[in-house]
């Protein structure tokens, strides 16, 4: 069943992206992250009184909090990085390096949940690296025309931190209910989030969002919310360098959306580039 719930991270966390792209045209991106926690916050906590596991907070054991909150922490700070560069960028050139975040994963999962690598798992590695490079490296003539590169800086912080929201959240929910542990995390990530704004002074710009990007914004917090709640119960239950990969196939709804509703052009070389990503991802699921 982990595998499923895997699957469905992935689905939503695709979804996820366009929303959040078309949500944050004409807004600042951290005020956006802001806002769509908050709506990810009313949807995971009538979860966790669904499945009644709320009962179970004065269970929680100090360490596992330590975790979950240094987890929350890592995913506000790829939330901030990531929703920046999707402001800045086209969303089939950052989600590949954000997606990237496998690789480390993997490698950190190795070294610290000691989950084997195998030669197969190290050629889905070599293979998601090397489409990634693919499908963000541009032709001359089109390098020339985007001069704002900062873009590829965030997207790459957003990898790293998305890595070590991985690994901490795999061990904080070693010992609380999945619904429960994605929900406290939800609460670190909301009081980071709008601290950035105030520090910042962006709150004034709630008033200038149009009903469009508010509809956008909140439908965007939901799939994430739904993303989240399927693959921190994955996450749970299987392998984290396993779930991980799985997760990161998101790209390929992602890229699909971008196409046909953003209208972003896919070159051959940032097809093949997928395609490769996507043999390297399913090559991780052979034991």
């Amino acid at each position: 069943m982990w595998v499923l719930f895997a699957f469905g991270s992935a689905l939503f966390a695709g979804i996820t992206a366009i929303l959040a792209k078309i949500g944050i045209k004409n807004t600042d991106s951290n005020l956006a992250t802001a806002i769509r926690t908050i709506v990810i916050l009313i949807f995971s906590w009538p979860m966790v009184f669904i499945v009644g596991s709320q009962s179970l907070i004065h269970q929680i054991s100090g360490q596992t909090l330590f975790f979950l909150v240094l987890s929350g922490l890592a995913t506000g700070a790829s939330w901030l990085c990531y929703f920046k560069a999707l402001q800045m960028g086209d969303v089939n050139k950052v989600t590949p390096i954000d997606k990237s975040s496998t690789v480390l994963t993997m490698i950190l999962a190795f070294i610290f949940l000691n989950e084997k690598i195998t030669f197969i798992k190290f050629i889905g590695m070599c293979g998601i690296g090397i489409g990634t490079y693919m499908m963000i490296t541009k032709k001359d003539s089109e390098a020339k025309e985007v001069k704002d590169t900062r873009w590829l800086f965030y997207a790459v912080l957003s990898a790293v931190f998305a890595s070590l929201t991985s690994i901490l959240g795999k061990i904080g929910i070693s010992g609380v209910e999945s619904n429960l542990g994605t929900a406290i995390r939800t609460i670190v990530v909301l009081i980071m989030a709008w601290i950035i704004v105030f520090v910042s002074k962006k709150q004034a710009g709630i008033k200038k969002i149009d009903k469009s990007s508010w509809l956008f914004l909140c439908l965007s917090g939901i799939t994430t919310g739904a993303s989240w709640l399927c693959y921190y119960k994955a996450l749970q239950q299987g392998q984290a360098s396993i779930v991980v990969p799985i997760d990161k196939l998101s790209i390929v709804a992602s890229v699909v959306f971008s196409y046909f509703i953003l209208k972003e052009k896919l070159t051959r070389k940032s097809l093949l580039g997928l395609i490769i990503i996507v043999i390297g991802t399913l090559l991780l699921l052979i034991k």
